[in-house]
């Protein structure tokens, strides 16, 4: 066993989930924080307003594509890694190492090269040309924020892994400087130089930017292991293991961007059929809205996957030191609190939803925006239990090598009931039907959740 990171099999179980868990949540909640602090600065210039936030909500699932390809490499080398070290195998975890770092690098260039080519035709495809000023403000917005692709996929895919390395801190300050930089510059490029949806953009790269220097100083330091030019020879076994455990890491985003496409354009359909919506001056409400909603479903998210994902090095380690009961302990803890994360998400969303949406610039819209929000809100996420249990069991699935019941899993919630539901409510239910596809595709995914769950137990305890 490496000695480095024996603790992991030692130290009692909330202590080592806090250790990880709390890190690794707020990793991601500033992760988050990117697209939702720009669309809050958004919305609250009045010269960009809904225009600038339905234009925000069409670029989204675009930087979510590269998220996703980001958190396979990301995720996927963290457990292959953790796994690796608790089975006393450094070499093996330098070369993973090594192998995650150069297929990042890879692909994200690639994936910049083809939104620049496409630009048009992605923005159009979710949703953008529901009137003019949406698809000029999408299309400002997308060209800015693609120039920082290569840096948000290196920032993001090296996260997970600097936690394997036993460093959940600095993955956590790492994202966390970044984040205060957007944050910092997003008011000056708005609201005094009047850059609109560049200025937010250029705020946003340029605190990617950091997160990605700061990520490739720590390659440097790195505790575990020695990275030398050997590493980073590519080796097609090492790629598979990582895509494969990182696979349903990729699928819960990649998937969610197919349930926004979706979403964006049943609610570009059926709004022009509704009689307020079908007004050209209040067309980009309905998206503008779903998008702030998903964007709060975002925040309660990155506290549930980083949850789930802290405690990915602890599972792969004693599942690889061969401590079941440890893993058992661990899954019992995680669903409790998930649990209890929903809980308190629900009580806001149906309490309290005017005060959501007055974060996001309410008190300039008309009177349709505030109503359309409140019942977004209170139908949308009305089973946010039932969800943070769900993602956590598709994470915690992951974390023990699980990855074909995992990958399933996640499929069937996002592609199967996200999109099915997403296109076939609208049909009967109008716009409603748009907001009922989500706690609709939560309980029945729960069902299957719930008796993966048992079968886990099971297995664990024999």
């Amino acid at each position: 066993m490496n000695n480095s990171n024996s603790f992991l099999a030692e130290e009692k179980i909330s202590k080592l989930m806090r250790k990880y868990a709390v890190p690794c949540i707020i990793s991601l909640l500033v992760g988050a924080l990117y697209n939702i602090v720009d669309q809050i600065f958004i919305a609250n210039a009045d010269y960009l307003g809904s225009y600038g936030n339905a234009a925000n909500t069409v670029v989204f699932p675009l930087t979510v594509i590269a998220l996703a390809i980001a958190v396979m490499i990301g995720d996927g080398c963290c457990a292959m890694v953790s796994g690796l070290l608790g089975e006393g195998k450094p070499d093996k975890a330098r070369r993973s190492f090594g192998n995650a770092i150069f297929i990042t690098v890879i692909s994200s260039v690639v994936l910049t090269l083809i939104y620049l080519v496409f630009s048009d035709a992605l923005v159009t495809m979710f949703g953008a040309r529901v009137n003019n000023e949406t698809y000029e403000f999408s299309r400002e917005y997308f060209f800015w924020i693609t120039l920082g692709v290569p840096f948000y996929m290196f920032g993001q895919a090296m996260n997970p892994v600097i936690r394997a390395d036993g460093s959940p801190k600095f993955a956590m300050a790492s994202t966390l400087a970044g984040a205060v930089l957007n944050m910092i510059l997003d008011p000056f490029f708005i609201f005094v130089f009047k850059w609109g949806m560049m200025g937010a953009a250029v705020a946003t790269v340029l605190g990617q930017v950091v997160t990605a220097v700061l990520a490739i100083w720590y390659l440097f330091h790195l505790k575990s292991v020695k990275l030398d030019r050997g590493s980073f020879a590519l080796r097609t076994k090492i790629i598979g293991r990582i895509v494969s455990l990182g696979l349903c890491s990729f699928l819960s985003q990649i998937s969610l961007v197919a349930a926004m496409a979706a979403i964006n354009n049943m609610l570009r359909k059926y709004g022009a059929l509704d009689p307020v919506f079908g007004i050209q001056k209040y067309a980009q409400i309905p998206m503008a809205v779903v998008g702030i909603v998903m964007k709060f479903f975002q925040i309660v998210i990155s506290i549930v996957v980083g949850m789930a994902a802290g405690c990915i090095p602890i599972v792969g380690f004693n599942m690889g030191a061969k401590h079941p009961e440890r893993v058992k302990k661990l899954l019992t803890l995680l669903l409790i609190c998930e649990a209890a994360v929903g809980f308190v998400a629900l009580i806001i969303v149906e309490f309290f939803p005017k005060l959501l949406i007055g974060i996001f610039g309410a008190a300039n819209e008309s009177i349709y925006y505030t109503e359309f929000a409140v019942r977004a809100f209170r139908i949308y996420l009305c089973m946010m239990i039932l969800a943070c249990v769900n993602k956590a069991t598709f994470i915690f699935l992951q974390a023990m090598g699980k990855a074909v019941s995992s990958t399933m899993l996640s499929m069937v919630r996002e592609i199967v009931f996200g999109v099915g539901f997403a296109l076939l409510l609208p049909v009967y239910f109008g716009l409603d039907g748009v907001l009922y596809s989500m706690p609709v595709s939560d309980l029945l995914t729960f069902f299957i959740s719930a008796i993966i769950i048992m079968k886990t137990y099971r297995e664990l305890k024999a």
